[in-house]
């Protein structure tokens, strides 16, 4: 089960300067029902993609029947993808798998090993398909992208299915999974051409919205997570958070705290620390769905707004011997999103040792999941010293379904603050001049236009190079 705790983001904890007093909550209250009614209205009309992927049996039902179809047959499974394409499988093995699942014995493991190449690197595709070797006949690449078009899942797309082409012979599409667009674009045609098995990439959901949909689910089944419970975690909270009063409804209640802080209280920082290292994985995906859904440069009348709550990630503890400094002494310019967990999944002891050494006698014999969350409220207590606000997202334990419920917590929370902020939450127009001119510099463009006005941008200015 996860729970929300937002009293250390309370005038009475931080102060009125930097905390929200009981009339600002129930001024925002007024709008947050008012998101809410409109977020709601928006999935009765099924126009929230989304919202509908924790009941979609067919999805589940596809994913499971190719992974009927692979699972105990390869040895190393490669996700192929950038974005919402990869942070969300990274996120859920990440969560959900021992941390050293890719060095566990492929007996011992039970399914394939994980390996997501989210980056047009060269050392890392390199060293990945190098380090395959001769496991490379039991290998199975998922690339997934909606249309194929994507610079840099295409380049590594079309590196392995030259490589798969020349070890494989014929059987090569044996080894390659798509996930698309069903009806048309780029890879669904060459999957067709060449005879991949495929998976759907729903029309309706944005790439960052999409981890509980093909695009996550089949790399989290084929490594042994239980995704029916993940995704009955994930209806679970979708029927939360689409039918609790605002007032009791956590996601209306974060929402509104995230936006009073951004809104009114200079607070455009907003940083997600774990107390877990299994949960590094979803701050991480938290970043883009917050960037890409809320970053954004005109209101939906076309006013020029230019909005958008920053996202960091930080860890718990480790962090504390870095970033805290920072946001306890520093600008009072962040909202702190503490993630705690009641029950981690291993527990570690520490030794009766030292006895005759003081200043170590009150670890003798203390749980490593104690110290981590008295480290956690430690933290929570100086900020509230230094009237920096947190607020506390609660986990009972890391399982499938909590982790289903806090991806769709978070999900529904930004369609809210998109109602907040007055903008499009499910567009990022400010990503596609990049991509174009990617392909200008590439020559994807027969127009030298924009590619001759990149070099003289980018040419180095000798009055500038020191």
């Amino acid at each position: 089960m996860i729970q929300l705790y937002w009293k250390n983001a309370t005038a009475d904890v931080v102060g009125d300067e930097h905390g929200i007093s009981p009339s600002e909550m129930a001024s925002a209250s007024e709008k947050v029902a008012a998101a809410h009614k409109a977020v709601v209205a928006q999935w009765d009309a099924g126009n929230l993609g989304y919202a509908k992927l924790p009941t979609r049996r067919d999805y589940r039902d596809e994913v499971m029947e190719l992974v009927g179809r692979y699972r105990g047959k390869v040895t190393d499974l490669v996700v192929l993808g950038i974005g919402g394409s990869a942070l969300g499988n990274i996120a859920l093995q990440t969560a959900l798998n021992p941390v050293t699942y890719n060095l566990l014995g492929d007996a011992k493991r039970g399914g394939p090993r994980l390996f997501v190449l989210d980056n047009a690197d060269p050392t890392l595709i390199g060293d990945t398909l190098a380090m395959l070797g001769r496991r490379l006949k039991k290998t199975l690449f998922n690339v997934i992208s909606k249309s194929g078009e994507t610079a840099e899942t295409a380049a590594m797309f079309m590196i392995v299915r030259e490589m798969l082409r020349k070890r494989l012979g014929d059987k090569f599409a044996d080894n390659i999974v798509a996930t698309t667009d069903p009806e048309g674009g780029v890879l669904h045609d060459i999957a067709e051409a060449d005879g991949y098995a495929t998976l759907t990439v729903p029309g309706d959901v944005g790439g960052r919205f999409s981890v509980l949909s093909p695009v996550g689910l089949f790399s989290a089944a084929m490594c042994g997570i239980d995704i029916d419970a993940l995704l009955a975690g994930a209806a679970r909270m979708a029927e939360r958070v689409k039918s609790t009063p605002p007032a009791k409804n956590p996601a209306c209640v974060l929402a509104a705290v995230k936006y009073l802080m951004y809104a009114q209280k200079g607070k455009p920082i907003h940083v997600m620390m774990p107390y877990s290292n299994r949960l590094t994985g979803l701050a991480d995906w938290y970043k883009q769905l917050w960037a890409e859904s809320l970053g954004k440069e005109t209101s939906r009348s076309g006013q020029k707004v230019f909005v958008g709550p920053t996202p960091v990630s930080a860890l718990g503890a480790t962090d504390q011997h870095s970033q805290i400094q920072l946001y306890r002494e520093g600008p009072n310019d962040k909202l702190i999103v503490l993630l705690e967990v009641e029950n981690h999944p291993r527990e570690v002891r520490v030794p009766d040792v030292f006895a005759g050494i003081d200043k170590l006698a009150y670890l003798r014999k203390v749980k490593i999941s104690k110290l981590l969350n008295s480290e956690k409220q430690a933290t929570e207590y100086a900020l509230a010293r230094s009237h920096r606000p947190s607020v506390t997202i609660r986990f009972d334990a890391i399982t499938p379904k909590s982790v289903g419920g806090f991806i769709f917590l978070y999900e529904f929370t930004t369609s809210l603050a998109g109602e907040l902020l007055d903008i499009n939450a499910y567009d990022q127009p400010a990503v596609e001049l990049g991509k174009k001119a990617t392909g200008a510099l590439l020559g994807l463009d027969d127009s030298t236009t924009m590619s001759d006005e990149i070099r003289k941008f980018a040419e180095a200015d000798a009055e500038y190079l020191v």
